[in-house]
């Protein structure tokens, strides 16, 4: 089972006329949200420091974007390098954006509220060490708030009460020493589909050669911390001119995955330049999750 890319792909380019989005636009999360398409989408300008822009559609497909971006480096020496890779999910009545701090200690993981997508105030960290690709699950889990994250090169997930203390840590996916295509790295990719199967989780990861590729898992509903299935093979490469050749070459990367109808949209940065979309009948998704 492959993903299709769609025809109108590549949907979303740099603006050469702002500056903070000139040279490249990708990691997008999308919300789908009364109706219209909710594009938040990590952009770098000419100095190369990540912001994060604003886009809505009708269609998901064509985009009005806003001319500033909704959220910019804030936090002084811990961010000045950018702030990237958003991820959003609807929950009890907001949106919680989860996006990578880029600063002099490196990087960490925050957390970021919103109730109109546009206007995010901080959180808080989920911690302050090297990890990202966080993504908090859409609904709580036996009462608690869940987030998965990548403290290299695992997928964790981890629980809170609060949002603010995070407890529980645990491994619950790795690298696959003896696979082809994630023998080195893994990391979550947008927020976890809830299905009468189980909770559909889509993942990136890469091996020595350092190519991203997509792959699928079945996550337990009510312990998500248990793997139902993990198929070996993956559903996505880079094959097109664009996703092998950018800023950073041989590069499918997704912050979200949204259903749509029957249908998977899947939105994904190609070699860290252009946003595409790649799409799939969820049924034969689930069918993969399942027993691939």
């Amino acid at each position: 089972m492959k993903l299709v890319r769609h025809p109108e792909s590549p949907v979303l380019y740099p603006n050469p006329l702002n500056r903070w989005e000139a040279m490249n636009v990708f990691n997008c999360a999308v919300t789908q949200h009364n109706g219209l398409f909710h594009m938040h989408y990590r952009a770098q300008g000419v100095d190369f420091i990540s912001s994060i822009g604003y886009a809505v559609s009708a269609d998901g497909l064509h985009w009005n974007r806003m001319q500033e971006p909704v959220m910019a480096p804030h936090r002084g020496r811990e961010d000045y390098r950018g702030v990237e890779d958003p991820r959003v999910t609807p929950l009890e009545g907001a949106f919680y954006m989860t996006y990578t701090a880029y600063g002099v200690n490196s990087y960490y993981p925050m957390i970021a509220r919103s109730d109109n997508l546009i206007m995010w105030e901080e959180v808080g960290p989920l911690e302050r060490a090297e990890n990202k690709d966080h993504v908090l699950f859409p609904e709580k889990i036996n009462g608690r708030y869940a987030i998965l994250h990548r403290r290299p090169p695992d997928i964790w997930i981890g629980f809170s009460d609060d949002l603010l203390t995070w407890t529980d840590h645990q491994v619950i996916m790795s690298p696959r020493p003896d696979n082809d295509w994630d023998p080195k790295r893994i990391g979550a990719n947008g927020l976890p589909v809830k299905t009468e199967h189980g909770w559909l989780l889509f993942y990136h990861g890469y091996g020595e050669e350092h190519i991203y590729r997509q792959s699928v898992a079945l996550l337990d509903l009510d312990d998500p911390t248990k793997v139902i299935h993990r198929p070996e093979g993956h559903i996505m490469e880079p094959l097109e001119t664009w996703e092998l050749k950018g800023d950073v070459a041989n590069v499918i990367f997704s912050c979200t995955n949204n259903v749509v109808g029957d249908e998977l949209y899947f939105y994904y940065g190609g070699a860290d330049r252009l946003v595409g979309l790649a799409t799939a009948k969820m049924a034969d998704v689930i069918d993969f999750a399942r027993h691939g």
